[in-house]
């Protein structure tokens, strides 16, 4: 009978790795569809993943999936063949290959279900998360950036924003969604006659985070199709200009990809410009935050006197 899950340390799945040193992608893609046996659904996927040396974090629920994958070079049309096919609602569904494939992402392959694909806290009876905003792709985003009457949204946790965001985009406080979508309408009263503009990593969070804007009767709403990722490739195959500055704050191994050279994050403990994340050395905190090089070394990459002496 085959493992339906891991059983090797993760340790030795990065050595192993290394070792074998093989050419990857890294992708993502997510599904709203409706799915009745989730389990079953979970276990078929894991193994035909598994049978390509796929690594990566799959959520499944009866929602639909969410996916971020690495996969070797070799295999990958042959996965894409296999997934198109694996699912009826699959046939459509867009894949984002990551900005950066230079570094691994992923180790191992981890399939979960779990009640929601993304936790967003809405219980409402007569939210429609099929009415969601228009949309748009790089040339048109650019478009909107020079409209006065325009607001970009940024749908993305805070320590995501504080390393890259679009030009002028808003922030809506929180480091969870469900938190966001608690925030985002009160955030936005002063804007409801503007064109509304979301955007986030891949483009899941803004299917619901429009949706629901306009459950609260938003009407000119818009997301970035594909997110950031699927922006920054089109814009640069076009050569057109592009509006995001900093880098894309990723929630695998690699952390962030590089968009632009700007640096806009600031050390947490001196406030200098600084944007990478370290996990703070005490287990009890693993506070991700941003630590310059001179404050590394003055706190051992700590986040606090306090964490240093625990």
């Amino acid at each position: 009978m085959s493992v339906l899950y891991n059983i090797i340390s993760n340790k030795k799945l990065k050595t192993a790795l290394v070792e074998k040193s093989e050419d990857r992608l890294t992708i993502s893609f997510y599904k709203y569809f409706t799915l009745h046996d989730p389990f079953s659904f979970r276990d078929a996927l894991y193994l035909e993943l598994k049978k390509l040396r796929v690594f990566g974090r799959i959520y499944i629920a009866k929602e639909g999936i969410n996916a971020q994958l690495s996969v070797p070079c070799i295999l990958y049309k042959k996965m894409k063949a296999m997934i198109y096919t694996f699912h009826s609602s699959f046939s459509n569904l867009e894949m984002n290959i990551a900005l950066d494939n230079n570094r691994q992402s992923f180790w191992v392959l981890r399939v979960k279900v779990r009640e929601k694909i993304l936790a967003d806290g809405i219980t409402e009876t007569s939210f429609n998360a099929n009415d969601v905003g228009v949309y748009i792709d790089a040339n048109t985003t650019n478009n909107f950036q020079n409209h006065v009457r325009t607001v970009f949204v940024d749908m993305r946790n805070d320590y995501e924003y504080a390393i890259g965001h679009f030009h002028k985009a808003l922030a809506v406080p929180g480091n969870t969604f469900r938190y966001q979508l608690l925030k985002i309408v009160e955030t936005l009263r002063e804007y409801k006659n503007y064109n509304i503009v979301l955007y986030c990593t891949g483009g899941i969070r803004c299917e619901k985070a429009s949706a629901w804007i306009r459950h609260h009767g938003y009407k000119n709403v818009y997301q970035v199709k594909g997110g950031i990722i699927n922006y920054v490739h089109q814009a640069r195959t076009k050569g057109l200009p592009i509006y995001f500055i900093g880098k894309n704050f990723v929630f695998d191994q690699r952390m962030y990809e590089v968009v632009s050279k700007d640096v806009i994050g600031r050390c947490y403990q001196c406030g200098k410009l600084h944007d990478n994340y370290i996990n703070c050395c005490n287990d009890r905190c693993h506070k991700l935050f941003i630590q310059c090089d001179l404050c590394a070394e003055k706190f051992h990459s700590f986040c606090s006197i306090a964490c240093m002496r625990i």
